[in-house]
């Protein structure tokens, strides 16, 4: 078998190659591609500024600790996530087809496969933290520190990217029939030299590619969170401690979003890799994946709502911070229009008159010295 890659395609994507729609489909798809475009452009958008918000808030408003540092890393992959979301809002804005070329395909998918790395990773070491602070307090006291964490997020990052390279590598763009072209696997690239079975090499790593992500991504994290919640329970429940403890409460709620939001995506890329060529579930699967993995997106917009409403703190700091903004930007303009003023009643000889404007901005000022003492 010829070793070129130029115009080779797996059977699977040979297939997509060949089932593109016409191009002069409408109606109720129109109808139902522009409610689609709006919703992601809203989702992208929305989760884009709140989680900014999250990461200006802890970064710069929150002191400091352990807690705060899973915080602004669980959020800077939820960014990354949003980021990428407007590129894919594009793709189905012109007619599911891709025009950013390959090398930004390849990048984009990375920021989704990234972040879900990432995402998996860091609630199952968060669990795991937490079930030190309950299991082994006085190891937790002594070496649990700010430093310690971030190092471990650094760790973490660092395999999610080690994870997401064959992704990267395997991801090209690929032209259809009907002129419209998709950002997918390409797993016809970089074949081996000799002879070789092209369906199976396909197979295999379309295998090796889809559990890797089920396992690495979704199952090892969920059985290390289950585990651990399991033992923290235990433990609280044979001394009687009935206190809530907030941070457990959020990280529940975050690791409750984690599972509804990427179950869905898991199953169906299982799916697709047991369905047989040419099956009906592989056609199913076809139509129902690029849905699950819209929904992964809302995960990322969910995780920013629960760190506000499991934390009245977190809440407080930002009606504070956004208090503080807008107290700067009142301060300004009411600055620019004393001294507007004051320029008009010096040119007009009437300096009495500019002398009455100027006590209202140590007013401000003070109000604002008075809210951050309080």
């Amino acid at each position: 078998m010829a070793t070129s890659s130029a115009s080779l395609y797996c059977p699977l994507i040979q297939r997509m190659v060949n089932s593109g729609e016409p191009s002069n489909s409408t109606g109720k798809i129109s109808a139902l591609a522009v409610s689609m475009v709006s919703l992601h452009g809203f989702i992208s958008c929305f989760g884009i500024l709140e989680n900014l918000l999250i990461l200006g808030v802890v970064g710069f408003h929150v002191r400091r600790s352990v807690i705060s540092i899973w915080i602004l890393n669980l959020a800077a992959s939820d960014l990354l996530a949003t980021a990428s979301l407007p590129f894919f809002t594009l793709f189905m804005a012109r007619g599911h087809t891709w025009t950013l070329g390959t090398t930004f395909c390849r990048l984009h998918s990375s920021m989704f496969f990234l972040n879900m790395f990432v995402s998996g990773f860091l609630l199952a070491a968060i669990s795991l933290d937490r079930c030190l602070v309950v299991l082994r307090p006085v190891l937790a006291q002594n070496h649990r520190s700010i430093r310690l964490v971030g190092k471990v997020c650094a760790l973490i990052w660092a395999l999610a990217l080690l994870c997401t390279i064959p992704f990267y590598v395997f991801r090209d763009t690929v032209q259809k029939q009907n002129g419209k072209v998709i950002c997918y696997y390409n797993y016809a690239q970089h074949l081996p030299s000799g002879h070789f079975d092209l369906a199976s090499v396909c197979r295999s790593r379309q295998q090796t590619m889809g559990f890797m992500k089920l396992f690495l991504a979704f199952l090892i994290p969920l059985v290390v969170i289950i585990t651990s919640y399991a033992a923290v329970t235990a433990r609280l429940a044979s001394r009687g401690c009935r206190r809530s403890f907030r941070f457990v409460r959020l990280v529940v709620a975050v690791v409750m979003s984690f599972v509804l939001c990427w179950a869905p995506y898991h199953l169906f890329s299982t799916m697709e890799v047991l369905a047989h060529d040419g099956s009906s579930l592989e056609r199913f699967v076809g139509r129902a994946l690029p849905i699950a993995a819209s929904i992964t997106f809302l995960n990322s917009v969910l995780n920013p709502v629960l760190y506000v409403f499991s934390c009245p703190d977190l809440c407080s700091k930002i009606r504070h911070s956004f208090g503080a903004v807008m107290e700067t930007v009142l301060a300004e303009d009411l600055l620019d229009f004393g001294r507007r003023r004051n320029t008009a009643h010096s040119i007009n000889g009437s300096s009495e008159v500019g002398m009455r404007g100027r006590p209202s901005l140590p007013t401000i000022s003070l109000r604002a010295e008075d809210a951050e003492e309080q």
